[in-house]
């Protein structure tokens, strides 16, 4: 394509790289923070028996209410909050940008976190500012503070616990922070079935508060689905610029039979936390390695200096597939990310990894 059309393209968005997802055919696949567990076949039996009458022919509830319902049932939403759906938490962080975007509207957030908190507001021309953690990635909350009254921002996104971290700041520090500012401040709760914490007793006590999931790391991935909690008025804004039918039939149906079994969800949530406990603890034994404590379903490691490119190539070069975060630099510099699998699919991680430090 020559330059007569790619002229068009905003200079920001030109200095991007695409979102890339690495093809992991033949391996074993610990890099994206996935539930590795299947369901029951009787249970996969009856989710297809339920898809059967689902009417492809016909576009889906724009509103998805029956889902909606499901949702504040199971996972305790308060009655008085509003709730807003997106295609997985992505376009839920697009929504809240684009409804607020504007030149002089600050975005902030911490360093390292979500990706796509700074991607999003770059996609939308908005100034962002991330304020570091701690070396030991920690939140450093009077420097948060001092950057919300110097940027008067306008979204503050806090990932509850942290991507790529792991850890959960401090409960105190959150609220000293909503309470400092009114900005909108977005938690982000992707991990919460992991953290034992949450903010969505309390999503009403802040007019400014936003509560964000994603029932994605509950095995749930593929359908794609985000969730939003918060003052109705204020979600009512942020519904003006959803497009329609954003949540398909197959992802509203098969979320809703998957919320009807929240019994196998749970089971293999707590499976993982125990195996997380076991996998951190085998990893804080092999020498030269800095293991994070996490509350999620990853757990972030860091190499001896310079050994981060070798350790991820070495694994996959053994078939086994982790997050090389080194390239990030920074805060992140000999750092690796590994998703908690099955018991058998951490201790295969493990054997690889030992093999090469």
């Amino acid at each position: 394509m020559t330059d007569k059309v790619t002229k068009w393209i905003r200079p920001p968005i030109s200095a991007l790289a695409a979102y890339h997802v690495p093809d992991a055919s033949g391996l074993l696949k610990l890099d994206a923070m996935e539930n590795p567990y299947r369901w029951p076949e009787p249970m996969i039996d009856a989710w297809l028996s339920v898809l059967k009458e689902v009417e492809l022919n016909r576009y889906p509830d724009p509103a998805a209410d029956e889902l909606k319902s499901l949702l504040r049932a199971s996972f305790a939403i308060p009655q008085s909050a509003g709730v807003l759906l997106g295609n997985g938490s992505d376009e839920l962080i697009q929504m809240i940008l684009m409804a607020v975007s504007g030149k002089d509207r600050v975005v902030m957030s911490v360093e390292p976190s979500f990706v796509m908190y700074r991607m999003i507001a770059t996609f939308l021309d908005m100034p962002y500012v991330a304020v570091p953690l701690a070396k030991d990635f920690s939140l450093d909350k009077a420097a948060v503070l001092s950057a919300v009254q110097k940027n008067k921002p306008a979204v503050i996104f806090i990932a509850y616990p942290n991507n790529p971290t792991g850890n959960l700041f401090p409960e105190q520090d959150i609220i000293d922070i909503i309470t400092s500012t009114d900005a909108i401040v977005v938690l982000d709760e992707a991990y919460f079935a992991f953290a034992d914490a949450t903010f969505m007793q309390r999503v009403m006590q802040y007019e400014n508060l936003l509560v964000m999931r994603t029932v994605s790391k509950m095995g749930l991935a593929g359908l794609r689905l985000g969730y939003m909690a918060g003052p109705p008025d204020l979600l009512n804004e942020f519904d003006k610029v959803r497009l329609p039918y954003n949540i398909n039939v197959l992802t509203q149906a098969s979320t809703q039979f998957a919320l009807q079994h929240m019994d196998v969800l749970n089971q293999q949530t707590g499976q993982i936390k125990m195996d997380r406990q076991v996998l951190f603890e085998n990893l804080s034994v092999i020498d030269d390695l800095t293991v994070y404590p996490s509350a999620a379903n990853f757990i972030l490691f860091r190499t001896a200096a310079g050994q981060a490119d070798r350790v991820f190539t070495g694994l996959k070069e053994q078939r086994v597939l982790i997050k090389n975060l080194h390239k990030a630099g920074s805060a992140l510099a000999d750092c690796l990310r590994v998703t908690v699998g099955t018991a058998q699919e951490n201790q295969q991680f493990l054997a690889a990894l030992q093999a090469l430090i």
